[in-house]
Order: C-alpha cells, then sequence, then structure tokens
C-alpha cells in the first residue's frame, strides 16, 4: 500500500503570521489605552471643575426657607392681620400601607373634605415617598381628634405651622383682601426662587397690591442627602446662628428674612361701626379724609370671612360664595356702579355758578314736573315745589330745578365739570378693582354705540343727567372722594389705604406723605360758599331731606340724599314699591363732611334696594357718630 507524503510546515511563514498578530494587538491595545488616557485627562483635568459641582450637587440639596409674612396694623397700631401658630395635617407616602383606608378614616374623623380627597391623592402622588405632604390645616379641636386616634392612621402626623390670620374677620375682607394657594397664573408673575418654600400669596385688597413687601426674603439650607434624595444630615435644623449665614458642620444656612410690616390709614373702631350700620344690608360705606385722601372706612356689605380663604378653602364652600346671589365676594365700594341720583345735584350747582348758567338768587317755579320747549313729554318730580331759588333746591331735592339747570349748562360743561371731581374714572386707589364709572357725553356715546341712530345725542338725555340719571354712573368710592374734593373747596388727594411700612428686623418705620393731585382751581369762594351752606340746610332745615336723621347731633353736616332708579318707570305709570320686587326697589345715596365748618370726615353710603324702609342717612349718622365720639376724635385731632 502506497503512502500518502506530507507537505512540511513553514515555521518562517508562521512566525511572520504570528508577529503580525502581535503587532495589531499592540496597536489596539495602545489605541484604547490612550483613548482611556484621554478620558481621564477628560474628565480630571478639563471638566474637573464642571463635574465637582454635580458630584456636590448630588451630595447636598438646597432647602429653601419661607420668610415670615409682614403684619397689617390700622393707623393706631391695632392689629389687622397677623401670623398664627396651627397645626398642620402631613402624610408620608412610605409609611401609609393602604392610602384609601387612611383617607376613609380621615373622612369619617371630619379632618379632610370628601370633595377634596382626588386632589390629596393626586397631591400625594406627586411627591416622593419619603417626603411630608402638607394635606392641610386643623384647629386645636380637630388636633386633638387626631391625636387621640393617631394609632388608626399609619404614615399620617400633624406638624406646626404658622397661618394668616385676621382678627376681624368680615368687617375688613375687602379693604385687606386675603391670601390663598399659588395658582399657575401666580408663578407667571413671581420670582419662583423667592416663593420656592411658600404656598400662599395675597390674593386681594392690600394683601395683593403690596405682596413683594409682605412676603420678605426666602433664605435656604444646605442639607446632605443621598442618591434617593433622602436628608442624611441636617445639621441646621438643630442649630441657628443671628448671623444671615452660618456654616454648621459644613453645611451653609443662610436664614430668610420676613416682610416689612404695613400701617394702613383704616380706623378699625370704624371700620366696625361701619359694618355693624350696615348689618342686613347690602351696599357699601367709604369713608375719607379730606385733608390727606386717608381711607378711614371701607365695607361692601355682604361680606366674607377671609379666614376660610388663608386656612383653605374647599371648593364646595367657594362655589357656594362665587354663586350666592348677594355676592358677597364682590367690593361694591369700588367695583359697585349706580345711578347717583340727586347727590350729583350739589356739583351740578356749583357747575352752574361757575359757568354762569345760573345765579344763587335766581328762582325758577316747579309745577312738579318739566318739559323741554316744542316736547311734550313732562319730565316728573316727586312734587310740586313752587318757587325755589338754589339754595331752597338743593336742601329740598327739587328735580325740576335740575332739569332745567341742566339745558342751560348742555352736556358739554357737565361733563367736564363733573370729571373735575373724580367721576367717570378711577381714583387710583391702591388696591385693585376700581370701576371707572360713566360720564356722558356726545363724544362718549358715539364710542359707545355702533348704530348711527344710536350715537345721537337727545336733549332729553341733558335733562335726566341733571339729576343722576341716564347713563351717568358712579362708585361709592368716587363719590366719597368729590365728597372729601367739596369739602377742601377743591383741593383733592389721591385715596390710599397704605401710610407707612415697618422693618420687621430693625423696627425702623417709613411714613408716607399724602399724594396731593389737580383739582377744581377757578371756582369763585361764594360759589363754593353757596354750595356749602345748602347743604348743610339739607340736614338741619325744615324740608331738609336728611334733618330727621341728623336731628341732635352734636356736630355740623353738610351733606345731600339721593335715590338711584333701578328702571324706568313709564310716563303714564306710578312706582309703586310695595309691589315691587326687592331688587327693583330704588338704590338709596348719602353722603356727608363733617364738621361743616372745618371737615375732618367725607363719607359716602349706597344701600342697594333700599327703598323708603332704609335710607342711607341712618347708617352715614352712625358712622359719623363713631367718628366723633370724645376719645376717639381727640387722638386723631390733638
Amino acid at each position: 500500500m502506497a503512502l500518502r507524503s506530507q507537505p512540511f510546515k513553514d515555521p518562517w511563514k508562521e512566525q511572520r503570521l504570528f508577529l503580525s498578530r502581535v503587532i495589531a494587538a499592540a496597536i489596539v491595545v495602545f489605541l484604547l489605552t490612550g483613548l482611556l488616557v484621554a478620558r481621564l485627562v477628560q474628565l480630571q483635568i478639563v471638566d474637573y471643575q464642571r463635574f465637582s459641582e454635580l458630584s456636590r450637587d448630588n451630595q447636598l440639596r438646597i432647602e429653601p426657607l419661607a420668610p415670615t409674612r409682614g403684619l397689617i396694623y390700622d393707623r393706631n397700631g391695632v392689629v389687622i392681620a397677623q401670623n398664627v401658630p396651627t397645626w398642620q395635617l402631613v402624610a408620608v407616602p412610605e409609611q401609609i400601607e393602604d392610602l384609601s383606608a387612611v383617607l376613609d378614616d380621615l373622612e369619617e374623623l371630619e379632618l379632610i373634605d370628601p370633595a377634596e380627597r382626588p386632589v390629596l391623592v393626586e397631591l400625594i402622588g406627586s411627591h416622593r415617598r419619603f417626603e411630608r405632604v402638607p394635606l392641610g390645616n386643623l384647629t386645636e379641636v380637630e388636633a386633638a381628634t387626631f391625636a387621640v386616634r393617631r394609632h388608626r392612621l399609619q404614615g399620617i402626623d400633624i406638624q406646626e405651622a404658622l397661618v394668616r390670620d385676621y382678627p376681624f374677620g368680615e368687617a375688613t375682607s375687602h379693604a385687606i383682601g386675603y391670601v390663598g394657594s399659588i395658582s399657575s397664573a401666580d408663578l407667571e408673575q413671581i420670582d419662583r426662587a423667592n416663593y420656592a418654600a411658600s404656598s400662599q400669596i395675597g390674593k386681594t385688597g392690600i394683601e395683593r397690591s403690596y405682596e413683594a413687601t409682605l412676603h420678605g426674603q426666602a433664605g435656604y439650607r444646605q442639607q446632605v442627602v443621598n442618591a434617593q434624595g433622602r436628608v442624611l444630615r441636617d445639621p441646621a435644623r438643630d442649630s441657628a446662628s443671628e448671623e444671615d449665614a452660618a456654616v454648621t458642620g459644613g453645611l451653609e444656612t443662610l436664614w430668610p428674612l420676613p416682610g416689612d410690616h404695613l400701617v394702613l390709614s383704616l380706623d378699625m373702631q370704624l371700620q366696625v361701626a361701619s359694618q355693624k350700620a350696615m348689618a342686613n344690608l347690602r351696599g357699601a360705606i367709604v369713608a375719607l379724609d379730606p385733608r390727606n385722601g386717608d381711607v378711614l372706612a371701607l365695607v361692601s356689605m355682604p361680606s366674607f370671612d377671609p379666614n376660610r380663604f388663608a386656612t383653605g378653602i374647599s371648593q364646595a364652600e367657594f362655589t357656594e360664595l362665587n354663586t350666592n346671589i348677594d355676592r358677597p365676594l364682590f367690593n361694591r365700594a369700588l367695583g359697585g356702579r349706580y345711578p347717583p341720583g340727586s347727590t350729583v345735584k350739589p356739583f351740578m350747582a356749583l357747575a352752574g355758578l361757575h359757568h354762569e348758567a345760573t345765579t344763587a338768587t335766581e328762582e325758577h317755579y316747579c309745577p312738579g314736573y318739566f318739559t323741554l320747549p316744542g316736547n311734550t313729554h313732562r319730565y316728573r318730580d316727586m312734587r310740586a315745589h313752587g318757587e325755589l331759588d338754589m339754595h331752597g333746591a338743593i336742601v329740598v331735592s327739587c328735580d325740576v330745578y335740575f332739569y332745567r339747570l341742566a339745558v342751560a349748562l348742555e352736556i358739554d360743561n357737565i361733563e367736564s365739570f363733573l370729571k373735575g371731581f373724580g367721576f367717570g374714572a378711577p381714583t387710583g386707589l391702591d388696591i385693585a378693582g376700581e370701576s371707572p364709572g360713566v360720564v356722558p357725553s356726545r363724544a362718549w356715546k358715539r364710542e359707545q354705540f355702533a348704530r348711527p341712530e344710536d350715537q345721537v345725542w337727545f336733549p332729553g338725555e341733558t335733562v335726566i343727567t341733571g339729576i343722576g340719571q341716564g347713563f351717568t354712573q358712579i362708585t361709592p368710592l368716587q363719590l366719597a372722594h368729590a365728597a372729601a374734593t367739596l369739602a377742601a373747596r377743591g383741593k383733592s388727594f389721591r385715596p390710599r389705604l397704605l401710610i407707612g411700612t415697618e422693618n420687621a428686623v430693625s423696627r425702623d418705620a417709613r411714613m408716607l406723605d399724602p399724594a396731593e393731585q389737580p383739582g377744581i382751581e377757578g371756582v369763585a369762594p361764594e360759589h363754593w360758599e353757596t354750595v356749602h351752606a345748602a347743604m348743610v340746610g339739607v340736614t338741619t332745615e325744615i324740608g331738609g331731606t336728611a334733618r330727621a336723621a341728623m336731628q341732635g347731633v352734636p356736630y355740623t353736616v353738610a351733606g345731600k340724599t339721593g335715590t338711584a332708579q333701578v328702571f324706568t318707570v313709564g310716563q303714564e305709570e306710578e312706582y309703586d314699591e310695595e309691589q315691587l320686587d326687592e331688587r327693583l326697589r330704588d338704590h338709596r345715596w348719602f353722603f356727608a363732611y363733617a364738621p361743616a365748618e372745618a371737615p375732618t370726615i367725607a363719607v359716602a353710603v349706597i344701600i342697594e334696594n333700599g327703598g323708603s324702609t332704609a335710607a342711607a342717612v341712618p347708617v352715614a349718622r352712625a358712622v359719623l357718630d363713631a367718628y366723633f365720639e370724645t376719645k376717639a376724635y381727640v387722638a386723631r385731632n390733638p
């Protein structure tokens, strides 16, 4: 059997192949080592600072610290808004085995509102499981209820917190306003970093207007945390320093700066008296100091308790308030627009004298109605007054006299003069919500109506403007401001609530100067005196429309009543109050200033649908009596 021959091995070829593989492997190793070294250089040298900061941030967490909200005082140092300790219900998700069962127990104990349950579930779910989640504030009774049943509520606890408190409740709700939870709309307007630890913000009134002053500056503290964010070390909680920044155990703390305190022009004695005078009525009261524009009282009724918002109002409670037919959330003092009625007559009289459309002694006969030349339509009065001059026409509030005067003045002169007293524009009060009102004119009507036939100004519209009806609308604040300007003989100040601030730390106070603004110039002194004397006659003379309610006052009052029609009575119809729905009855106005010889207070009162049974004069007298109590009056006028 023949054997197959085997080829001989080539050792040199194998050696070359081996060397080439070794060289290739060495090159790969060299390249990879180079990449590794380059990456190490990049991480440890080039990017050292950036990654060092990221590493430190992964270890340390900055916890924001909320500042204490500033207090609010009245002009005499009485606290109107403060911060009080409260108990806050909190949940720790990781300790809760059955969230649904726990919430059932809380509802059974009436510690949470069942309507808020979906919101609370979402709130708890949005936090990390080891974080404490605030569920709401508790009263002392509720906290005690929780304490005796704590063993049943695994994962639920209570902690101390501060909540805004308004000691006078409903008496200050529309002037001071309230705080509430920060909304998405609020977040778009604030410095988020400064509110990182805050859950509430001013919503209305002074709380809203001076939010930046009241809130203060947030602080922070550093905490050591693990990769999941759980706090491992927080020595700042166990130590405090009077210095703004302190380093404790290597962890830095910057203590927050509390907000400044506010000093307001309100007199709480007068504010409370005003609210009591309006009990069970709808309307508003505004009292100003004619010498500087200070708002002494601002009441809108019905009102609401702002503490309900500060402690966390439920959706059901808010809906109840918001849908209430009496609109307790609406600030009538600033936003309510009403026809001024006969309260416009003193201003019309002054305009007539200034523009020489009449004289103080010129008499006109009142047969109980007025007609325009060539027109049979009768503009009615309450009764026939006979011959009257200006003084008598103001005292008895004769409509016919002022129908005639309005025609003589013409609408453009009426408009410009009334606007000089601040009608038809916001007064500039330092809280939001003012309505501009309406002072009509030919130009105004052209702007308001689209159809050409509706843009025509008719003579009859001038007639009814003369007694404060028709298109004219004013707010209680505007009438009080106009009354103050009248009392000061044309000198005008911008109404204000804030009169000073106080630093919460140093206690340094800074008082603000009144803001004088353009008033009424060029009116002869005797014309002011004519109108002033007639307004005193309204409260003192026989036939004066406010005499009955003002009898026996120990001070002199200059004032004017007014009736604002809610709807128009037809030419052949009679106004029968007893047959009308209560909300269709006339509004009742009264404005006044006192003491008439040297006024220190001007007040405007509106009673909605007061009719003949709820006149505004007795309400105003209650306010003035409270103001002129000897002790309070001497304190204001040393």
